[in-house]
């Protein structure tokens, strides 16, 4: 933990961006595909910006600007997406298709997701955490392992695999697991992490079935709307 807000803000800013930039720059340059692009900045993104919550000190102030972070880079993706700024290299990292305007959909959301999320439940409780851990490690994962190795489609959803719910929750399940025993060993959380696994189970159970229904680009929305109301009726 440091002692100044606005050196935690640089840090934070300048590893969320590095981040971006070096996925953004490896798709430019066809390392890694879009597809795959997309998903390590959706898998990603979460757990790191997570931990940089722990170099903020402990003030009111802290969750608001930590939340700035996502806040500059969702900004960011909707003027990129709306074209006011031309940034080919992160449209051809964050998009499907390479049209500009799919950044307005899950990527958007995904960051807006982040900002509320940051501010309303900050490291005082375990709940924000699990939902965005279960949008990073858990939807995130589910769509590289399913599309990619799903043989079996799900009887209720054609374009989505066995493989792929599996992934969803074991990817729910070890994700919020392991953030939440990081920030109990920084003594964040008293409750040991034992007391915890039935109802980080249950959570990750209820999102594979909602990630499961055949919607497109909304998973982002309802994965972490469905953990935060488990969460709030288990913790």
């Amino acid at each position: 933990m440091l002692s100044n807000h606005f050196l935690a803000l640089a840090i934070t800013l300048g590893i969320a961006f590095s981040w971006l930039r070096i996925n953004d720059f490896s798709a430019s340059r066809g390392w890694i595909s879009n597809k795959i692009s997309r998903k390590i900045i959706h898998i990603g993104t979460g757990p790191i910006f997570i931990l940089c919550w722990m170099l903020f000190p402990d003030t009111d102030l802290s969750p608001y600007l930590a939340a700035v972070v996502p806040l500059i880079i969702t900004i960011q993706f909707a003027l990129v997406g709306m074209g006011v700024i031309q940034d080919p290299t992160a449209v051809k990292a964050m998009s499907r298709s390479g049209n500009r305007q799919e950044i307005l959909r899950g990527p958007l959301y995904y960051g807006l997701v982040f900002v509320i999320l940051t501010i309303v439940y900050w490291r005082n409780t375990p709940i924000g955490i699990i939902a965005l851990m279960t949008l990073c490690g858990g939807d995130g994962l589910a769509d590289v392992v399913g599309k990619r190795w799903g043989k079996i489609s799900l009887p209720w959803s054609k374009r989505k695999s066995l493989l792929g719910s599996l992934t969803m929750f074991l990817g729910s399940f070890i994700f919020s697991t392991i953030m939440i025993w990081i920030f109990i060993t920084q003594g964040y959380f008293s409750t040991p992490v034992n007391n915890s696994i039935l109802k980080i189970t249950l959570i990750a159970l209820t999102t594979t079935l909602v990630e499961s229904l055949p919607y497109n680009d909304i998973d982002n929305l309802t994965v972490p709307a469905t953990a935060l109301l488990i969460a709030h009726l288990v913790f």
